[in-house]
């Protein structure tokens, strides 16, 4: 059955044919590991991992590469402001370095909370200098660079299709270009180099063909996805605020150094909206997977949450949402496990199922499949191996999972006994108040063919 996916070059649905048959490259920006990363963040990560797990559903196998941003992404888009490792450094008291090891390590922890497949490659900036450079090297070989005081910039006139990702308006940014580009030419120019300032320096800065200073931000994700998938690869994933400013400079140079789009498809997610409004770290107050831990949900609440909506529409976060969630995840881990042992997976369901992933990751209908297999005829154990075929994309560790184990204090089992004893000899008020006094010790009591039994309240 084949694959759709949503192609934000092209603007539409388009089958998916690897470069190479049975294989995948596949690189996604990581994070900039100058805090922690909020839930807003971590679904971006959730919709990059459900993708890799569809790809794999399909057969196919992946060569997964996220990169690592500790050095480079400045405050501003514009080319201006504070490094932002800088700026976490000052917040902290901790050198950068320190910084981008804390918060890389929050993050893969993230990750594993969430059940999100670690990347085949992690690479970080500030391990690949060099292909920067020479990245750098090539665009100014080409003449698509020139030097101002602060930097080497990219020089998007150069490009007469620049922007076209997410089709931008470079008229009209020009006409209504308010803020002060300083030297560059044209307000969408970008830095490939900045130069370290005179006065100071820096923690993180390097000597270069044009001077001690440090790479521009959109730089490394070209050089290190080229680096380890060639210069032209299957798919390219991010956030929908990368498609005009990161994506679209990535996409430039790749043009100047090789000749390519650097990716045959483009991938977004799209934002996780809170009252309505994006969550950013810019508020100050941000929830992260630690916060709801705190609160005391599973994270494969939220992981579920995320799967009810589609990557490519906004997900309003409400508590609501996320208790509904986890009753709905605590209903799936009870039934699968009700079930006993698997059998044979139903091979209808799958094939309808494959179905719904493959149609640009349609993970609410997936979802929507999964209910009504749940309430099937179809045998325990097949549905719990169709449950668990499907469960190798949602990725919710559903077999795995055991209910905890409940001690029942030697008071509640005496009470049950007594109870027993009571509806044998048919003292039905007796056995009624038994079963309160039962209940208020926080547990209740669940008549079965076994005989009764003590569950937790």
């Amino acid at each position: 059955m084949t694959l759709h996916l949503y192609d934000t070059w092209s603007r539409e649905l388009r089958e998916f044919k690897p470069l190479q048959p049975g294989m995948v490259s596949l690189y996604a920006c990581g994070p900039t590991v100058y805090d922690y990363a909020h839930i807003g963040n971590l679904r971006t990560y959730l919709f990059e991992d459900v993708l890799r797990r569809v790809l794999e559903f399909n057969g196919y196998r992946v060569k997964h590469v996220v990169n690592i941003t500790d050095v480079g992404h400045l405050v501003s888009d514009a080319d201006s402001g504070e490094d932002k490792m800088l700026a976490g450094a000052r917040r902290t008291g901790m050198t950068a370095w320190e910084i981008a090891e804390l918060y890389t390590q929050a993050f893969k922890q993230d990750l594993q909370h969430l059940h999100i497949e670690e990347p085949h490659i992690w690479c970080r900036a500030t391990d690949h200098i060099p292909e920067q450079i020479k990245a750098i090297e090539q665009i100014e070989a080409g003449g698509f660079a020139y030097r101002t005081s602060d930097g080497i910039y990219f020089d998007t006139s150069k490009l007469s299709d620049y922007g076209h990702m997410a089709r931008l308006d470079i008229e009209g940014l020009k006409e209504g270009a308010r803020v002060d580009k300083g030297e560059k030419r044209l307000p969408t120019d970008f830095a490939l180099w900045k130069f370290s300032p005179q006065d100071q320096q820096r923690q993180m800065e390097w000597d270069s063909p044009w001077g001690r200073g440090f790479p521009g931000w959109h730089i490394e994700c070209s050089a290190m996805s080229a680096r380890y998938l060639g210069e032209l690869f299957d798919i390219h994933c991010g956030g929908q605020d990368h498609i005009p400013v990161h994506h679209t400079n990535e996409i430039a140079q790749a043009q100047a150094c090789y000749g390519t789009r650097l990716a045959n498809y483009w991938l977004h997610g799209y934002f996780l909206q809170l009252d309505d409004a994006k969550m950013a770290k810019s508020s100050g107050e941000f929830l992260r997977i630690a916060s709801l831990i705190e609160r005391g949900y599973d994270p494969m609440a939220y992981r579920l949450l995320c799967l009810t909506a589609h990557y490519r529409s906004n997900l309003n976060f409400s508590w609501e949402g996320l208790d509904a969630a986890a009753t709905a995840l605590e209903r799936l881990r009870r039934a699968s496990h009700d079930w006993g042992a698997p059998t044979t997976a139903d091979a209808a369901y799958l094939q309808r199922f494959l179905a719904c992933v493959n149609d640009d990751l349609n993970t609410a209908r997936a979802l929507a499949l999964t209910w009504e297999l749940v309430h099937s005829e179809l045998s325990p154990g097949s549905k719990k191996a169709t449950l668990l075929r499907f469960d190798e994309v949602f990725g919710l560790g559903l077999e795995q999972w055991q209910p905890t184990a409940v001690v029942i204090p030697e008071n509640a089992q005496r009470l049950l006994a007594e109870r027993e004893t009571a509806r044998r000899e048919k003292r039905w008020q007796d056995a009624d108040r038994l079963r309160a006094e039962v209940r208020a010790l926080g547990f209740e009591i669940e008549d079965t063919a076994a005989g009764a039994q003590l569950k937790k309240g």
